[in-house]
């Protein structure tokens, strides 16, 4: 039975692909994937064809599919990762056991990895949040993002549709005082754009370029994905690792003989 592989592409670069995933991209005859996508994973891709899922109603996309499975395994390169606010989770669904998702290296590891930062750090952050505008405030008792930001937080906001200066002063409020913030713009793609400041100083920082493709008519993703917290510049030395090594490594090696 050829299956549907719904394989995690995190940010779009080619590189984060996990090997599981590659094989399952190989033996793949059509492969719906988004822009950019057929340009960053062009060496994948050859002699495959290529459909980007969006452009079909669902039950449409699920008869292509259906007929598609009666020839050759079919693949979704998913953008980020199936974990948040995936749109595919309704196809997996329908195909059931012939559907199978593949883990890839979502977004925010792909971010905390290029930033060289552990966002939920003991003794600076006690909780890491994800959260987008977009979904907050769709029920009469679901949280602000004011009240979701504050000291000891890190936040990572997906999809903002937020104005910054609007985003900025929600977060001010929350957290009460300035923190850093980094703007990560197409993480991973050819024209990946990095953006560093505080709170007071990230508007000036981005020069007036719309990194959430506000002003854009076809409205078409941003890719920028938002991480705010004090970790991002924490100064930490090595106390906390000799820590852990006298109260939880070195008991756990005594009991274990070693």
């Amino acid at each position: 039975m050829n299956r549907v592989f719904f394989i995690g592409a995190g940010p779009g670069d080619p590189e984060l692909l996990t090997l599981q995933g590659a094989k399952a991209l190989q033996s793949a005859k059509v492969v719906y994937l988004p822009e950019p996508f057929p340009q960053t994973f062009a060496e994948h891709l050859q002699g495959k064809d290529l459909l980007i899922p969006f452009d079909f109603h669902f039950d449409e996309l699920v008869s292509m599919i259906d007929a598609q499975l009666e020839s050759a395994p079919v693949a979704f390169l998913v953008p980020g990762d199936l974990t948040f606010y995936s749109p595919f989770q309704g196809l997996i669904n329908h195909f059931s056991s012939r559907a199978e998702v593949l883990a890839g290296v979502g977004v925010a590891n792909a971010a905390s990895a290029r930033l060289k930062r552990t966002l939920d750090l003991p003794a600076v952050t006690n909780r890491t949040l994800i959260v987008s505008p977009r979904t907050l405030g769709d029920t009469a008792d679901s949280p602000s993002l004011e009240e979701l930001a504050a000291p000891g937080v890190s936040l990572l906001i997906y999809m903002n549709n937020l104005p910054l200066e609007t985003l900025v002063e929600k977060l001010l409020i929350g957290y009460g005082k300035d923190v850093p913030i980094v703007l990560l713009h197409r993480l991973g793609l050819p024209d990946e754009a990095i953006v560093e400041g505080s709170l007071r100083t990230i508007v000036a920082a981005c020069k007036g370029e719309d990194y959430f493709a506000l002003k854009d008519p076809g409205k078409k993703p941003a890719l920028t994905l938002v991480v705010v917290g004090e970790t991002l510049q924490a100064d930490v030395d090595g106390s906390w690792w000799d820590y852990r090594r006298e109260h939880i490594w070195k008991s756990r090696q005594e009991v274990e003989g070693r």
